[in-house]
């Protein structure tokens, strides 16, 4: 038996288990972005209309920078992973970060397609509204297989590339979030989307964590108000039947950005061996591994992980 079967089989026993401890407990209804707008987007956070997409948006740091950074984040994240960097980075460059749709506050996708090559699409359109000639652009799990594909489509606009545990070619997890693995479920998917214990949400968080321990009430208290954002629970569902996993790793080995690779030694869900194939496959790249770190090391070590980021843009030609 696989290990994802046996995650499947572990999920849809909690599943029952919830079940059986009563459906009111766990019951949790989707929330208008309305409700949640005051706590989770107040300024310099701001809605822009893109293409007929709601995008929640931050844009933060001196505006004459001439090589914006535009970070994107992972699947169920949202743009409050990067606050950290963001912090330190806006202090002297521009800093653009945004959620994605399906995820955090920016609502369902248009047409509900949630594939990889829609998000590049989605950047992209972001990036002329913006109006951004050259910008370095990182990205972590899901969001970095979005930045190198935006790279590989508009070698001319990125100037650098910053990949922090990212997606890009087929991998095994030795461990998956338990709300990633009931999304995929089919049935089980659907009710998910009327029922959410804060504790999945906790286990979920904790396992990309390499110490589950600095996961605070706080940061449960976030991934969960943004996962009841109306839509986004169908969205995880969705994303989930639609994800494809390495069917355009071949056009990594194309990229020729100045490329910082940044992975979490304790990464769980996409092994450290994809850092190292990252590092192999494009040229003149640089591998960062955080012993200590799992899958979003950039959230879970900031200061840490952003001193490697700091040195690698001193490098990047204006």
């Amino acid at each position: 038996m696989s290990r994802l079967t046996e995650g499947l089989l572990r999920a849809l026993g909690l599943l029952l288990l919830l079940g059986a401890l009563g459906f009111a407990a766990t019951k949790a209804p989707d929330r208008p972005l309305e409700s949640l707008i005051q706590r989770w987007a107040p300024p310099p956070s701001e809605f822009i209309d893109l293409n007929g997409q709601l995008l929640h948006l931050r844009d933060q740091g001196p505006s004459g920078d001439k090589q914006p950074i535009v970070l994107i984040h992972g699947t169920s994240a949202s743009l409050h992973t990067w606050e950290g960097w963001v912090k330190e980075l806006s202090k002297t460059r521009r800093v653009i970060s945004f959620d994605l749709p399906g995820f955090g506050l920016s609502g369902p996708a248009v047409a509900a397609d949630y594939s990889a090559d829609n998000y590049v699409k989605t950047v992209r359109a972001l990036l002329d509204h913006l109006q951004l000639e050259r910008i370095v652009l990182g990205g972590n799990s899901l969001g970095g297989e979005i930045a190198w594909m935006v790279a590989a489509a508009e070698p001319q606009r990125v100037a650098g590339l910053i990949l922090v545990d990212a997606g890009g070619y087929a991998f095994t997890p030795e461990s998956v979030p338990v709300g990633f693995l009931l999304a995929r479920l089919p049935g089980v998917g659907v009710l998910s989307e009327y029922l959410l214990p804060r504790s999945l949400v906790e286990r979920s968080v904790q396992s990309v964590y390499g110490d589950p321990t600095k996961v605070s009430p706080a940061l449960v208290e976030r991934y969960y108000e943004l996962t009841l954002r109306a839509g986004n629970r169908a969205a995880l569902r969705q994303r989930m039947a639609q994800m494809v996993l390495g069917d355009q790793a071949q056009r990594i080995k194309t990229l020729r950005q100045p490329t910082l690779i940044l992975w979490g030694a304790k990464d769980r869900l996409i092994p450290p061996d994809n850092g190292q194939a990252f590092a192999r496959d494009i040229a003149g790249s640089q591998l960062t591994v955080f012993p200590d770190l799992g899958h979003v090391p950039h959230e879970e070590d900031p200061l840490t992980t952003l001193a490697p980021v700091q040195a690698f843009l001193t490098t990047l030609k204006p």
